[in-house]
């Protein structure tokens, strides 16, 4: 019994440590931030952007406009990609933001 109250303990204590390790929970998942540059607003096209950074992470509206989200979030990484499209399925906008200073000469 004493044991296994020592097990319980020691796993407790791990995980409110974890948060703190860098090992915490992520959602999303990595896409090539390098490209965000090549979108180009009236020219660029919904299947340019599958090609170029896969399937969107998430979808929705905003505005009435079909958007795509592709998003990389962790304890160390925060980035997002949100591209709007009209209803030709041409970009119309888009929104790239990142909490590492490396991404912002884009």
């Amino acid at each position: 019994m004493r044991q296994l109250r020592c097990i319980i303990t020691f796993a407790l204590l791990a995980s409110l440590c974890l948060p703190f390790t860098g090992c915490g929970p992520t959602m999303g998942r990595p896409f090539p931030v390098a490209l965000v540059k090549k979108i180009e607003i009236g020219k660029t096209t919904k299947e340019d952007i599958r090609k170029q950074f896969g399937q969107p992470w998430r979808t929705g509206l905003e505005d009435g406009r079909r958007t795509w989200t592709y998003g990389q979030y962790s304890m160390k990484v925060t980035r997002d990609l949100v591209v709007r499209f009209n209803d030709q399925d041409i970009v119309v906008s888009y929104s790239f933001s990142s909490s590492l200073p490396e991404d912002e000469n884009l």
